[in-house]
């Protein structure tokens, strides 16, 4: 889940998710939860904690 208030949009996600189900557009972020293996790499590497399982 994505805390949007908190997001920066810097990609960091979008960047390390192995299954490229998060997708980076301008001042939002398109993830595809329903194919998420949870490896929470995602959530490792977000600089505000702005996703959470």
């Amino acid at each position: 889940m994505i805390v949007k208030d908190w997001c920066m949009y810097c990609g960091e996600c979008a960047g390390v998710c192995p299954k490229n189900l998060i997708l980076l557009k301008e001042t939002d972020l398109i993830f595809d939860d329903s194919k998420c293996r949870e490896c929470d790499i995602c959530i490792g590497v977000c600089p505000v904690n702005a996703l959470e399982r």
